[in-house]
């Protein structure tokens, strides 16, 4: 029964991801495009994705901007608060690899740099068209490993 539950979760997360936005020291640029993907010009809500505003109902958590010092243990915190299974997406080249704030002496790097990340959609902004389907191959990929592990899991115990 619980097993079965778990599935349903995991299903629905994947068919219905909500979404959380953080800035961690962004120009405001790629803020601006991940706005725009969720707003009624892009609308994401068609393919069920909802922006939440705590991380704790939150499933992806869409990252723009480098870590700067100050917001690392924020960031972290964050990352801790979303539910299993959680994904990190790093919106732009900043969330990327630091780009122009590089070497600055408050930052750290991309965001990879305080918390682990699943996709990686660069641009300087990214285009809300690169954010949505950057979201939905991330989740896409997800959905064909569980796939996999339950084959696996399956062709493990002779085909029961």
């Amino acid at each position: 029964m619980i097993k079965a539950v778990k599935k349903l979760i995991t299903w629905a997360r994947l068919k219905s991801p909500w979404v959380i936005h953080f800035n961690t020291g962004a120009c405001n640029a790629c803020d601006i495009e991940i706005v725009a993907a969720l707003t009624p010009t892009y609308d994401l809500e068609r393919f069920g994705v909802l922006q939440k505003g705590t991380p704790r109902h939150a499933d992806v958590l869409l990252c723009s901007g480098p870590v700067t010092m100050q917001l690392q243990d924020r960031l972290v915190r964050i990352y801790e608060q979303l539910p299993e299974p959680k994904f990190v997406v790093a919106v732009g080249t900043c969330a990327c690899s630091g780009g122009v704030f590089e070497g600055c002496y408050s930052m750290l790097g991309g965001i990879d740099e305080a918390i682990p990340v699943n996709a990686y959609i660069p641009g300087c902004p990214a285009s809300p068209d690169a954010i949505i389907d950057g979201v939905t191959k991330l989740l896409k990929s997800y959905e064909d490993a569980e796939k996999e592990k339950l084959k696996n899991k399956k062709g493990g115990t002779g085909g029961k």
